[in-house]
């Protein structure tokens, strides 16, 4: 057993929870603007926790991250906590959320451009890295290996020419915030654990304009590019189903 089975009461939680995020997420897309603060973004996110009856898991003794969500500008690719810097008008931000309902787990992850639509290179980079994501959900046909998973996200981030965060990698969730088993942005088919109907894992490819290197910060929690490009994340909970994947953190 790759991770503790759930009961469809447990499963039907997800669901819940996952809609809950995926709401909270996409109203946090229209409410950030220039000029609102790191910290103002997540005191509104910590409101919508509270107003939907969730928990946010990062505060929890599992975590004990500082605040409710991870909020990652620019270079910064994940883990980031939130600041009194306020948005400046084409910063690249990355927003990534766990939440608890009913005493299950859901996470979830997007980026935008701040303040206007993305174009260039960071429309490039956005959407390479949210297609990657799609690829490793399609790549779910019922039980499969996480190499699987890892080969169709790479494949895309590849096609792409973006550098694969390869040190950093999805995983299991449930009943904790990170179980078996982990999920990488790379890997090659047929390899890996095998999940089966019933599992549910966090699918979340980070990549980079540059290179693959990171660095944590003096904080111990922000991870950023080591070569100061600009980074994006994109993630969804994902159920194993006995003939594909069911997004459990999309509206």
């Amino acid at each position: 057993m790759i991770q503790p089975s759930k009961t469809l009461a447990e499963i039907e939680a997800m669901r819940q929870g996952g809609k809950i995020l995926a709401t909270i997420l996409s109203d946090l897309k229209k409410h950030v603007v220039v000029g609102m603060s790191e910290l103002e973004a997540n005191n509104w996110v910590e409101q919508q926790i509270k107003l939907h009856g969730a928990t946010a898991t990062y505060l929890t003794p599992e975590v004990k991250f500082p605040y409710v969500i991870c909020i990652s500008t620019n270079d910064q690719i994940v883990h980031s906590i939130p600041t009194d810097y306020r948005f400046e008008k084409g910063d690249v931000v990355s927003f990534d959320l766990v939440i608890t309902y009913k005493a299950m787990k859901t996470d979830s992850a997007f980026t935008m451009v701040v303040g206007e639509e993305p174009k260039g290179i960071k429309k490039h980079l956005l959407s390479y890295t949210e297609r990657s994501l799609y690829a490793g959900i399609d790549a779910i046909h019922g039980p499969v290996r996480t190499g699987d998973i890892g080969a169709a996200v790479e494949k895309v981030l590849n096609e792409g020419k973006l550098g694969i965060i390869r040190e950093l990698v999805g995983h299991g969730i449930g009943q904790k915030m990170q179980q078996a088993p982990e999920v990488p942005n790379y890997g090659r088919k047929g390899s890996g654990d095998l999940l089966k109907p019933g599992d549910t894992i966090a699918i979340e490819p980070m990549a980079t304009l540059g290179g693959e290197a990171i660095k944590t910060e003096d904080d111990d929690w922000t991870i950023s590019t080591r070569d100061g490009s600009l980074a994006a994340h994109f993630e969804h909970t994902v159920l194993i189903t006995e003939n594909g994947a069911e997004i459990l953190t999309k509206l």
